[in-house]
């Protein structure tokens, strides 16, 4: 008689599948604090990561395109704020900008990772 716990046993295909899904798609916004230690790390990690696992995961092909998304836009926010230093508002904005772009990114990660979709605010939708 086998149980549950037999060792050997296949794992559910479909469970597996699904937590590989919602942990892929959680990494493509966590690939976004990369940006942090690499130069444009925010863009290309989750960039990679879509790339490499769109066509097998629904939910990383759409979360992947709104992560890279919002991570060019964010980008293109924060090279604007820094030009705008020269006017002393520049800083201002970085650091509301840097504080924003973590709050939402963990907030994306977390929805992801339940399986459900995020939608960043302020995000130019450049990939359809």
């Amino acid at each position: 008689m086998t149980t549950a716990n037999t060792v050997g046993e296949i794992p559910n295909v479909t469970t597996r599948s699904k937590s590989d899904e919602t942990m892929w798609a959680m990494f493509c916004h966590l690939g976004g604090l990369f940006g942090i230690v690499f130069p444009f790390g925010n863009i290309i990690v989750p960039l990679v990561i879509w790339l490499v696992h769109r066509d097998k995961f629904p939910l990383v092909d759409d979360q992947g395109k709104e992560a890279v998304n919002f991570q060019i836009s964010i980008s293109i926010y924060l090279i604007a704020s820094a030009l705008m230093i020269l006017i002393v508002i520049g800083f201002f904005l970085l650091i509301a900008l840097l504080i924003f772009a973590l709050v939402v990114t963990v907030s994306a990660a977390i929805q992801a990772s339940k399986g459900g979709k995020y939608r960043y605010p302020f995000t130019i939708r450049l990939i359809q």
